[in-house]
């Protein structure tokens, strides 16, 4: 989620996420327009990728989000099997597919490439803080995954002795790679979080399943997930109200809150809730003053946020930290819900690509009386606290 961004801004390890492939190629600044022969990978709702597939390689463009009309990357796939015989590909960061080794940085791709049965591609990993996965953390203990340190500045040493095929990573506007790019190892940007809508998102497995050589599993999931989230939004249409929603809270004096054609966004309308920026044009993540949140959210009725404790925040704990927490109105009513990613809650490991399960934790949410029986799984109530 496009918070979550922000919070590894904000710790100085922002979430990179790296991806297996050998480059022998130009960098990552391909700008020609990708062939339109071929067959064409259609995607139902990711807006920021292209596949086609040719009879040597599957030609993958990521368009650039952040400069519309400009591409970010473009990769060309090519069976480990046919390296030696493949020749005169176009312009593009060749990988061999599928992926035997590759640094991943952070934890939903670490989770991805776990659910399509393909872990043993992961031979490290960067910001193992932020990584819950327990086989993960169990594997670096035990020597089988190596740590690679700090995501904005990692051990290039270490990446380069573990032989790694690609680097996984999550750009942002201005990002430069340093020494990454300097390496040989194909750095592959994975930028479906700027996608507009939640299944837009998920939907880049297909091309992380073309990476690792789990394509018909990563279908079969994106199938699953797609017939869940689709069952579960029809069902919150049926809802009579939509409640007024705000998100997040203030850190180190600003306020970052999902942009109103952002995913998360999306998500709160596909769960039956109004966002309160929901008329904002941005698909990125928003730096806001306190102020001007409350001012437009003091008539919230839900108030979500995602915290970085080991336990929930009580309401005194909140207001010490900003007493303008007290105008809301999702405060006063006592409808704060505290998100706390742990290894017992998989949150940063599975919302990327798991939207239907969170989506059904929003409507658990705004909607009680549409899942009755079924309480959040990420999210606590805060006011069923005792303080």
């Amino acid at each position: 989620i496009i918070i979550y961004i922000h919070m590894r801004k904000i710790f100085a390890c922002i979430a990179t996420a790296a991806f297996v492939a050998v480059s022998i190629s130009c960098g990552h600044k391909s700008s020609p327009s990708a062939s339109l022969a071929g067959d064409t990978l259609h995607f139902k709702y990711a807006e920021h990728i292209t596949m086609v597939r040719h009879k040597d390689y599957t030609e993958v463009s990521l368009a650039n989000p952040w400069k519309p009309g400009s591409e970010l990357h473009r990769y060309l796939l090519v069976s480990r099997a046919d390296s030696a015989r493949v020749r005169n590909l176009p312009k593009g960061t060749v990988v061999y597919t599928p992926l035997q080794r590759a640094v991943v940085s952070t934890a939903p791709h670490c989770w991805l490439i776990d659910e399509l049965k393909a872990s043993g591609v992961i031979s490290g990993v960067c910001d193992l803080p932020y990584i819950n996965m327990m086989s993960i953390q169990n594997a670096v203990r035990s020597g089988k995954v190596a740590d690679c340190g700090n995501s904005m500045s990692p051990s290039v040493e270490r990446i380069v002795s573990l032989g790694a095929q690609a680097i996984l990573v999550s750009p942002f506007d201005g990002v430069a790679y340093g020494q990454l790019d300097h390496i040989g190892v194909p750095i592959i940007e994975c930028a479906e979080y700027m996608e507009t809508s939640a299944l837009g998102r998920a939907e880049w497995m297909r091309f992380y399943g073309a990476l690792v050589g789990r394509e018909k599993v990563a279908d079969s999931l994106f199938e699953e997930v797609e017939r869940n989230y689709i069952e579960w939004s029809d069902m919150a249409r049926k809802a009579k109200t939509k409640p007024r929603v705000i998100t997040e809270r203030v850190v180190s004096g600003a306020w970052y809150c999902p942009g109103g054609k952002s995913s998360m966004a999306r998500l709160i309308a596909d769960a039956g809730g109004c966002y309160v920026f929901a008329d904002d044009k941005h698909t990125g993540s928003l730096t806001l003053s306190p102020e001007k949140v409350i001012d437009k959210a003091a008539s919230a009725d839900r108030w979500l946020f995602v915290g970085n404790g080991k336990t929930p925040m009580t309401r005194s704990q909140l207001l010490s930290e900003y007493k303008g927490y007290g105008l809301l109105r999702a405060f006063r009513k006592g409808q704060v819900y505290e998100c706390l990613p742990s290894n017992s809650n998989p949150y940063f490991e599975e919302s990327s690509f798991r939207p239907d399960f969170l989506l059904i934790d929003f409507i658990s949410i705004f909607h009680p009386e549409l899942v009755k029986g079924i309480a959040p799984h990420y999210y606590i109530c805060i006011d069923n606290r005792v303080e």
